[in-house]
Formats: C-alpha cells, structure tokens, sequence
C-alpha cells in the first residue's frame, strides 16, 4: 500500500544520521583561481560582482561572498585576440568596459557577458586602461602616449591628443567628469578639459614612471605612484609642480586606490599590499600579500569595507579593510625602532605560519592608531 513518508533504509545500530554542516561564514571571500596570470580586476558599484581580464584575452565576471563555496563563475568572454589590460565596470553598473594589447575596445553586458560594442582599431598601439567618466563618455589610454575619450552617443572619439611620451598607466577625473587626469611612463601628469575637449597642461617629469593616480582629500589631492616606489602629491590647482613626496621604501608603487579620504593601499613589486596615509605621510602597515608575485591591480568593493587584489600567482585575493576607516593619525611621529616589520592591519595579514614578515622592513615611521 502507498508509504505515507519517503521510506529511509534503518542504520547500523549504534550510528546516527550524519550532521548537514551549515556553510561557514568568513571575514573575506575565499581565493578566485584562473588558468593564466589575471592582469585588471574591477569591482561593481553596487553588486558582490568581480571582473576580471587575463593575459590570454579572456574576460571573467564572478559573483562573490563571504560565505564559504559560494563565490561562482557567470560567465566569461574570449573575444580579445591578446592580453587583457583592463577592465571597468560603466557607473551605472549594467555596462562593462574591456581594453587589450590587440587595440581594441569591447563593451560587454553586465548580465550575460554579451558583446554590445566594439571599436576593433581604436588606437594605434596597444591599449593600457579605460575610464569610464558617465554613463555615455568615456576615456582610452594605450602604450604610445596616445588618449581618446569617447562618446557613445556619436560612436566615436571626441577628443584625442598625443601629449605624452611613453604609456599611459593610468586616468582618473574629477567629480564633475569635467577634468581628466593621465599618469605616463614618461613621469609626467597630464591634464585635460573633457568638457571643452582640450589639453590643458603637463607635469613637470618626476623620478621613474608614473603608474597610477587617484584623487584624495575631498578633491584637493592628487597623488601619483612611481615605479620608483615614491609617492608624488600634487595640489588641485597646481598641476605643474609636485607640492610633496613620500618615499616608501618599497622596490615600487604599481597600483594604487583610495580607501578612505586620506588612507590609500598600494601594490608593489615584491608583493606587498601596504596601507598609507596622506598628510601626514605614514605607511600604516600591511594589508596583505601575494607571496613574492609582484601585483597588477587592486579594487575597492562599495562601503569600502573589501579590497581586491590581483597579482602573477593567478589569484584574485580579498582582504578586510574595514579596520582602516578606525585608523586615527596625527603629525605625532613615535619613534620606532630600526628594522622592526610592518604592522599587521588584517588578519590574513599576520601570514598563516609563513615566515614572511622576517625579512620585510618597513623604514617609514608609523604613527599611533
């Protein structure tokens, strides 16, 4: 006769049903994994969502959580016929933005990663970054110096100007979309008038390339990494001249990415993801690390409470920085003594039993928290 329940075969005596272990619960999400080295990461504005393009061209979007096994791949997209070198998600986050050495730019949609639009031969070198500046405009820089902000609306560039030397790095622009900032291998700060689509002026040429720049101080602030490992300063209406310089001691400044209003996280060559300070000049400690990988990228999550990092090791890593909004400094140097190791500021950080922070020396002063 028909079973009123689902029949269950009766155990050995003496066992029991084995316990459903409910999904632990992390402070960061675990590792993403790629078949090649992931040169640009980006994260959504709004949505636990990551982008990334890798060196063979391909493009992923994963979705992330803190939940344990539960980050998952939504789809990728091999249309790129060369390295990846960036990606950014448009501001409205339903749009994303893709750039490779093959010199063109793609236009992907957020949802199903298809291709919306392409410009095939959109500069005449190898393309380095992308900006998106609103949801219609939006900037290229390649390896010849070479810059174009783009208007979809007219499906063409609207301005273009070779006014550096070497590579573009890396672009930022002001809260109006009004003022276009280029960092350049050349070592110079190139500004530009997106709204009057012109070149405005260019930097006196600093020590080594200028490989990133991000805007600090409520706008006030710009501050430029070199591959010399110092960090240049320059006052919003004084573009010409760098008005400070803080050397960190480390072999570089590769990325970089405003964490709060005054606190930065910087990557560097020897794999290290420090936390700095902005006026006053202190390194605060470390964040993180890819163990000896030199890292390509770093992203801030919404609520500023994650940071993402990419390096050689093909691995996506997330670090909680949640503890850096917290961080008080003041111009109070306390003296520290020589050769002491950088102060661990996440608890990935102190290094899982690896003996990693023997060697590292942090010779900038910290201050008090």
């Amino acid at each position: 006769r028909p079973r009123s329940r689902p029949y269950r075969p009766a155990l050995p005596q003496g066992c029991s049903e084995p316990e459903v272990r409910e999904p632990r619960l992390r402070d960061t999400p675990e590792d993403i994994c790629f078949d090649a080295t992931a040169n640009a990461i980006a994260l959504h504005p709004e949505r636990p969502l990551l982008a990334a393009g890798d060196l063979d061209g391909d493009v992923y979007l994963y979705s992330y959580s803190c939940t344990e096994g539960q980050n998952r791949q939504l789809w990728s997209s091999g249309h790129h016929l060369k390295s990846c070198r960036d990606v950014a998600f448009s501001q409205d986050g339903q749009k994303l933005f893709t750039v490779s050495k093959d010199k063109a730019v793609h236009i992907l949609t957020v949802e199903e990663g298809r291709l919306e639009t392409r410009f095939p031969k959109a500069h005449g070198s190898a393309l380095n970054c992308v900006l998106p500046i609103d949801n219609h405009v939006f900037a290229t820089g390649d390896d010849g110096g070479m810059l174009k902000v783009w208007d979809l609306r007219k499906g063409d560039a609207i301005l273009e100007a070779r006014q550096q030397e070497e590579y573009i790095s890396a672009m930022a622009v002001d809260g109006n979309g009004k003022i276009l900032l280029t960092a350049s291998g050349d070592g110079t700060l190139g500004v530009f008038n997106v709204k009057r689509r012109r070149f405005e002026l260019l930097s006196e040429p600093q020590n080594g390339d200028l490989t990133s720049v991000v805007l600090l101080k409520r706008g006030r602030k710009v501050a430029c990494g070199s591959s010399e490992g110092t960090v240049y300063l320059f006052n919003w209406d004084g573009f010409g001249a760098a008005s400070d310089r803080f050397a960190l001691r480390a072999e570089s400044v590769d990325c970089m990415v405003p964490v709060t209003d005054s606190i930065v996280c910087v990557g560097s060559l020897d794999g290290v993801i420090r936390a700095v300070n902005i006026l006053p000049n202190r390194v605060l400690g470390c964040v993180g690390q890819h163990l000896g990988e030199p890292i390509e990228q770093l992203a801030v999550a919404p609520g500023g409470q994650l940071l993402a990092s990419c390096a050689h090791d093909q691995k996506v890593k997330f670090w909680d920085v949640s503890a850096l909004r917290a961080l008080v400094v003041d111009d109070y140097r306390r003296k520290k003594k020589k050769g002491a190791p950088l102060r661990a500021l996440s608890n990935k950080a102190v290094g899982s039993g690896e003996d990693f922070f023997a060697g590292l020396r942090d010779e900038a002063e910290p201050a008090a928290a």
